[in-house]
Formats: C-alpha cells, sequence, structure tokens
C-alpha cells in the first residue's frame, strides 16, 4: 500500500475510534449555533462542559441558567443534579423552563464524590440527563464520565465552579475530556417593553442562596454571550443570544441571536487577555 494511503487509513481508524457513540442531537433551532455543531445540535449520549465567567466562575448563575434551557428540551424524565450545597433557585430555574419537581438533588462535599454520583447517575435508565457541579476534574475522571455517557445515551453536563481565582486558575485551561467547552456571560440587559412588575422576582425557596436568585430574573430582557470554546469536530465560535421569555407560563428553553447579531457576523472568540479585560460591559446574572 502506497504511503499516503497508508496514512489515510491509519487516520481514518483513529476517527472511528475515537468518534463518540452516535445517540442524535438537540438542535438550538438557531441556524448560526447549529450551523458550528457537528450533526447540527448539541450531541446527546455525551459530556459537555459549561463554565462561568470572572466572578459568576464562582456562583455559575448563568451557566446553570443555560443547562436549565437545555434540559427543558429533553423530554419530562427526572434530572440527576449533583451540587455541594443546595442552592439551586427553583422559580428561576422554572423561568428557564426546567420544572424543578423533575430535579433528583444528590448534596456531597467533595468533587471526588460528585463525579462518582454522577457516574452512577449515567447508568441509571430512565434519566433525561445528569449535572455535576465541580471545581476540580481530573482527565481520568472525564473520560470515564464520557464514556459512560456513550454507553448509556443518557446525556452529562458538567457545571464548573471555582472556590477562588487560584483554582480557576489551574483548572479554567486544563485539558478535558468533554465533547464541547462553552463559557456563559450574563450582559448587561436590554429594557424591556413590558411594565417591570411584571418581572419582580418571587420569594427566595427557604434555604436557597441569595447568589443564585437571579437565575434568569431582572429588569430587562436578560442577554448572554456564549461562547464554544471547544467542541471536537467543530471550530470555536461565539453568539450574543437572549434566553426564552422569563415569564414562567410562557418559559420555553429556547435562546435566539441578539437583534443586534442579526445582520453581522459574530465577532471572533475572546483571547485570555480579553476576559482579563472585557471590552464591553456586562453584570452577573446572580
Amino acid at each position: 500500500m502506497p504511503r499516503a494511503e497508508g496514512l489515510n487509513a491509519l487516520y481514518d481508524r483513529i476517527r472511528r475510534i475515537e468518534a463518540p457513540a452516535r445517540h442524535g442531537v438537540l438542535p438550538f433551532d438557531v441556524a448560526e449555533i447549529d450551523r458550528a455543531l457537528p450533526g447540527g445540535g448539541l450531541a446527546l449520549g455525551a459530556v459537555h462542559e459549561i463554565l462561568g465567567a470572572d466572578g459568576d466562575e464562582e456562583d455559575g448563575a448563568a451557566a446553570a441558567g443555560f443547562i436549565a434551557g437545555i434540559l427543558a428540551r429533553l423530554g419530562n424524565r427526572p434530572v440527576l443534579w449533583c451540587l455541594k450545597r443546595p442552592d439551586l433557585y427553583g422559580p428561576g430555574l422554572l423561568a428557564h423552563g426546567l420544572d424543578p419537581a423533575r430535579l433528583v438533588l444528590v448534596i456531597a462535599k467533595r468533587d471526588d464524590e460528585i463525579l462518582w454520583a454522577m457516574e452512577e447517575g449515567l447508568r441509571a435508565p430512565g434519566l433525561a440527563a445528569v449535572v455535576g457541579e465541580v471545581g476540580r476534574l481530573p482527565m481520568v475522571a472525564g473520560r470515564r464520565l464520557q464514556l459512560a455517557a456513550e454507553r448509556s445515551g443518557i446525556t452529562a453536563f458538567l457545571l464548573r465552579r471555582w472556590r477562588n481565582a487560584e483554582e480557576a486558575m489551574a483548572e479554567r485551561e486544563r485539558p478535558s475530556a468533554a465533547l464541547t467547552r462553552w463559557r456563559v456571560t450574563a450582559l448587561s440587559s436590554y429594557p424591556h417593553p413590558a411594565p417591570l412588575a411584571r418581572h419582580a422576582p418571587s420569594p427566595a425557596i427557604p434555604g436557597s442562596s441569595p447568589g443564585r436568585e437571579g437565575l434568569g430574573w431582572g429588569l430587562g430582557q436578560p442577554r448572554w454571550r456564549v461562547e464554544l470554546l471547544r467542541c471536537r469536530g467543530g471550530v470555536p465560535a461565539q453568539w450574543v443570544v437572549e434566553p426564552g421569555e422569563v415569564e414562567v407560563a410562557d418559559a420555553t428553553g429556547h435562546v435566539s441571536l441578539s437583534a443586534t447579531l442579526a445582520d453581522r457576523p459574530a465577532a471572533p472568540p475572546r483571547r485570555e487577555a480579553d476576559r482579563i479585560a472585557p471590552a464591553e460591559p456586562f453584570r452577573r446574572a446572580g
């Protein structure tokens, strides 16, 4: 066999070995986003990693809202959500379309316990998805989750929450076995044409953390910068999106491109320096 043909055959074999099991995709129904993802949507039966930005790297409010919108569109089956403290805000999740009654919560103190619970959940039939909030993510643990998701067809989301700047700096750029890696930043909201009273937040659930009560609530139409930092078989990109209606009765879990981006391409992904000194103001969702 000629050398070039032998190399091509070897590359094809490696791609087949590395390719995840195919369980279909969940489109965002936003053409600009779906075109950036292999298969035209978010791969099911795979692991996806979601980060916040700046101060929200600790609270994870905007990232949790992004995940909630995706989970809202994965049917009505239960969702296993593993976290270190019970600070999810039910009305905020509902505003993104996710019924809190679907959640099965696992509270664990350490990252390794959460990763173990996630892996066990990926073996449990009947779940729509598994979510785990972790700081440290060893490569071996991430790979085990990816393999478990491929076998079961259950989708897993890793919501990265870091306790301090040192942990964030050490983990932010660490290699990951996740199929995709996203960063979600809350931007300044647009003024909403409706009376502000329509969007007054509901009373906090007892035991919830004030730091996450901002899931979906605000005085105007929320906006996020959604960055696809890494995608196996895809290319990095970013978009400014508006989550679906923040009124609970109309929540759908969908996002739409901001009107300011409707007629022009998205800006190139931010560099590390841009993250330290962002070009435009933003506010925390939580």
